[in-house]
């Protein structure tokens, strides 16, 4: 049995893949970026897309474009609403707003909000970034949480590691769940660091995931120079490691920085024996991670590496394709999330009509 979900904020398609894949449906999606659209109506051909702001979006407008689909008939809201003003580099951009002071967050999750109340589905999701847990971002926690419960929500929520859900990237944000039948649980992990106390398998690696495309037929690293006037120390730097392996507190006999004096990520290089870091929305050529070969990586690797199909279609030049990969949730730990989800639901359906 399908069940039926609206996404909003869709980018091209990472957390709807994986909930498309666990028994999901999208009826409509929605984003305001034209290239994350073309994406999406690529790799979705069957499913209407709405290209604009969500907050202009309402139940009659959503029914319109679902060709008809009534609110009463969604089981899943799913979407995560534009990340910068919870992320961790609002700690250091003291000039810009954090949380709902900013414009853009304050729209994005209100706008949120407002089609939950419309559509009131069966459940929700909201995926963002970890800092949003943060007590800085308590506000917007309660205006999530409490409009929720008003309209008759459970609430469970989670940061979760993509990297022990199988994922070969250690990346961590954070869900909010809501049901209005019974309380839902998150999937349990499936993978665990190396050397921790756990009878699961590893960490998948970043080698694992993305070794097999760095072969003598596509050796070609122009357009993927790393490191600009620091190639030559990137070189130096050990798979695993950053530009802090250059100061003094690390033992470099020849210091050149000090000690975080840069953004942590700065000529981040990846090992091959590690699961990567978080892919960033923005490609740089000195802000890994970058290939433990000295350059940046290339989209084939950042979709390997965020569990993204190899032929996965995405619209306009390099940088367009990093930022829409960049911004997507992992689709193999969404489509764990959608299971757990789909098996509530399911179970639920059936208890109620018990009753």
């Amino acid at each position: 049995m399908k069940l039926k979900a609206v996404s909003l904020y869709s980018g091209c398609g990472g957390l709807d893949l994986g909930m498309h894949e666990a028994g999901f449906d999208a009826v409509v999606a929605s984003d305001l970026d034209p290239y994350c659209a073309k994406s999406y109506e690529r790799n979705f051909p069957r499913v209407p897309f709405i290209c604009g702001d969500a907050a202009d979006l309402d139940g009659k407008s959503l029914a319109k474009a679902s060709e008809g689909a009534t609110t009463e008939s969604i089981d899943l809201l799913v979407g995560g609403p534009p990340c910068p003003p919870f992320s961790k580099s609002r700690f250091y951009r003291k000039d810009k707003p954090r949380a709902l002071e900013d414009a853009v967050g304050d729209r994005t999750i209100r706008a949120y909000l407002t089609v939950l109340e419309a559509v009131r589905p069966r459940a929700f999701l909201l995926e963002n970034v970890a800092g949003l847990a943060y007590k800085v971002h308590q506000s917007a926690l309660e205006l999530i949480f409490q409009t929720a419960r008003n309209l008759g929500y459970s609430i469970n929520s989670e940061v979760l590691n993509s990297a022990d859900y199988g994922v070969p990237q250690m990346r961590q944000r954070f869900f909010v769940v809501g049901t209005l039948d019974g309380e839902f649980e998150f999937p349990s992990p499936t993978h665990a660091k190396p050397g921790s106390d756990s009878d699961l398998p590893a960490w998948v690696t970043a080698g694992e995931a993305i070794g097999d495309l760095d072969t003598e037929e596509n050796a070609d690293d122009s357009g993927h120079f790393a490191g600009g006037k620091h190639h030559e120390l990137l070189k130096q730097i050990p798979p695993g490691d950053n530009y802090l392996y250059f100061t003094e507190k690390r033992g470099h006999p020849d210091p050149i920085f000090k000690w975080r004096s840069r953004y942590w990520s700065f000529l981040l290089k990846l090992s091959p024996d590690l699961p990567s870091w978080t892919i960033q929305a923005r490609r740089s050529n000195n802000m890994g991670p970058l290939h433990w070969r000295n350059r940046i990586l290339r989209i084939e690797e950042v979709k390997r590496l965020q569990t993204f199909p190899d032929d996965w279609y995405l619209e306009g030049n390099v940088e367009r394709q990093w930022r829409q990969i960049g911004n997507a949730v992992p689709p193999h730990l969404a489509r764990q999330l959608g299971v757990s989800l789909a098996d509530h639901l399911l179970a639920t359906r059936f208890e109620r009509r018990a009753a």
